[in-house]
């Protein structure tokens, strides 16, 4: 008796990301794997009475898009939050704001999104004493889009703790004023975590980032409750796109416990990795947390097994580690997280223990430090398949280059982040690169043409979530001088960066990343034929369907 398949997709333009066998035009699953591929007719001999039959009417149907770096948790709480992205002006954002205000009358602190450091233009600076002809009477705050400054208000300085400022450690600062007060500007997750302490949940969302801990109280049943919600409303948004697979940049135990739960429960819409993030304290305390979310969660769902860092901070704050000052601040050129010999015994203990580590790294100078350590990490262990991570690599030294495809890094980079995509302003980011360092500058071309695994991803919330903006960025990036090489990606260099490079990035690329049989079932159905559309129209494209682990976790109405 023939074998009858759940689900059976047919009359599709498959891409199936295999170079063994690029396309067919059906494919059937089974139990949450992809059982058999091929022509319409030989597949649809699977079908039985209970399969669901989907006719994609010529449209594309490929692997789950795989978003390797982004901040779930806060992403989801930020889906119901004022966003200013592309708002400018005094006028603009205080009438946006006021307004988003008195419709949200409860809530403890006004915390809006996406304010450009440039926001009020004529070369004026955000400060709590512009913030407070805007809303003087409650907290407020406001995060850049880059998420590494916030700007707050007297109000919010001052319930926060931190309005005649706070010692803190290398790298993070709350900017005082002559005054000898704070002047507003929180400089990186150290700075402004008390203002997120403030928010109606606590903060917890934000731990994951600023500390690495987790809630100092067990958060009440009730609490527990209304995070896996938040959670969930983060997946269904990841799954409208198309995305079933995430790998967080952030994290804890309870945010791994908390997707754990809704694995359980059967919430869990996309595929996830977590790693634990290191900030400060007990390195051994930290790895044993590592190592332990590790054993708790090893499943074809929820993953753990590597460790975060933030070895610098971004270009616009000047908080990135360059190599050479910056541009009109001779004395400055960044100051590293952590110092750099205990990096190297930090990584070299983590890569003892088997962990992958993944680094922010955005400076020329925070690289080489990333990679002095992961050479480090190798002579005291010995070489292993570590697949050891750079995430941004927004400014890279001539020399490490090689020094990267040496030491197997994968370099995490961004389609959306270079100055003059999606919607970014071109100053003052290119001006802190520094003219001599734009050739270097977010350079996807030369990763690729140096045989280093490069793989893509929007950052969210930094930037949209939406996998076709990012694919839509890569492939028609024009250089903001002539001194640029051309970075522009082709459609199948976009989409394998999406699917099965992110996928060796988390050691999963025998099981997804692919239509392939035997292969997990994860799967989206475009609007459209991919193989038809021009580079710029790839932002318009849009998931119909979504399947992920063989469950249907997002369905478009026009389907």
């Amino acid at each position: 008796m023939t074998p009858s398949a759940d689900t059976i997709l047919f009359n599709a333009a498959l891409l199936t990301m295999d170079p063994a066998r690029p396309s067919a035009t059906a494919l059937a699953i089974e139990g949450g794997k992809i059982v058999a591929l091929g022509e319409d007719a030989e597949v649809l001999a699977l079908r039985g009475p209970s399969t669901k039959l989907i006719d994609a009417k010529g449209r594309t149907v490929m692997p789950g898009l795989n978003e390797s770096h982004i901040h779930l948790f806060v992403g989801a709480v930020e889906l119901s939050q004022l966003s200013l992205f592309e708002q400018s002006g005094f006028e603009t954002i205080k009438g946006l704001i006021r307004a988003y205000a008195a419709e949200s009358p409860d809530l403890p602190i006004v915390l809006c999104g996406s304010a450009d450091y440039t926001i009020l233009g004529d070369g004026r600076s955000l400060d709590r004493h512009v913030l407070d002809e805007i809303l003087p009477d409650r907290p407020l705050a406001l995060m850049s889009p880059d998420h590494h400054t916030v700007w707050a208000n007297t109000a919010a300085l001052d319930k926060a703790g931190l309005l005649h400022g706070r010692a803190l450690s290398a790298g993070n600062a709350v900017v005082m004023g002559e005054d000898g007060l704070a002047t507003g500007e929180l400089q990186e997750a150290e700075a402004f975590g008390p203002i997120y302490e403030l928010t109606a949940s606590g903060g917890r969302d934000k731990l994951g980032m600023v500390s690495g801990l987790d809630p100092a109280s067990p958060p009440s049943p009730e609490e527990r409750a209304a995070d896996k919600d938040v959670l969930e409303r983060g997946l269904k948004h990841l799954a409208s796109h198309g995305i079933t697979s995430f790998q967080n940049m952030d994290g804890n135990r309870y945010t791994l416990e908390l997707l754990a739960e809704l694995e359980r429960e059967g919430r869990l819409l996309c595929r996830g990795r977590v790693p634990a993030h290191y900030v400060s304290g007990s390195v051994e305390e930290a790895l044993d947390r590592a190592e332990e979310m590790r054993d708790a969660c090893d499943t074809a769902m929820l993953t753990s097994g590597a460790v975060k860092f933030f070895i610098d901070g971004v270009l616009d704050s000047y908080t990135a580690v360059m190599s050479a000052p910056y541009e009109g601040r001779p004395d400055w050129s960044g100051e590293p997280r952590f110092e750099p010999g205990f990096f190297k015994s930090v990584c070299a203990q983590a890569d003892a223990r088997g962990l992958q580590i993944a680094v922010h790294s955005i400076g020329d100078r925070a690289t080489e430090i990333v990679l002095d350590a992961f050479a480090e990490a190798r002579t005291q262990n010995g070489a292993r398949d570590s697949r050891h991570r750079i995430e941004h690599l927004e400014v890279v030294r001539e020399e490490d280059f090689a020094r990267l495809k040496e030491l197997g890094v994968t370099a995490s980079m961004q389609p959306p982040h270079p100055p003059g995509q999606c919607g970014l302003p071109f100053e003052p980011t290119i001006t802190r690169i520094g003219k001599a360092n734009w050739p270097r500058a977010y350079a996807w071309r030369r990763m690729r043409d140096e045989g280093i695994p490069l793989i893509l991803s929007s950052d969210w919330p930094v930037s949209s979530v939406n996998p076709w903006a990012s694919i839509h960025s890569a492939m028609t990036r024009q250089p903001w001088h002539e001194s640029q090489p051309d970075n522009r990606q082709t459609l199948d260099e976009a989409l394998r960066a999406y699917t099965t490079t992110a996928a060796y990035a988390e050691f999963a690329e025998g099981s997804k990343g692919m239509l392939r049989e035997g292969f997990l079932a994860d799967v989206v159905l475009l609007d459209r034929d991919l193989g038809a559309t021009a580079p710029d129209d790839m932002a318009e494209v849009r998931a119909l369907l979504t399947i992920c682990d063989g469950k249907v976790t997002h369905e478009a109405p026009a389907l």
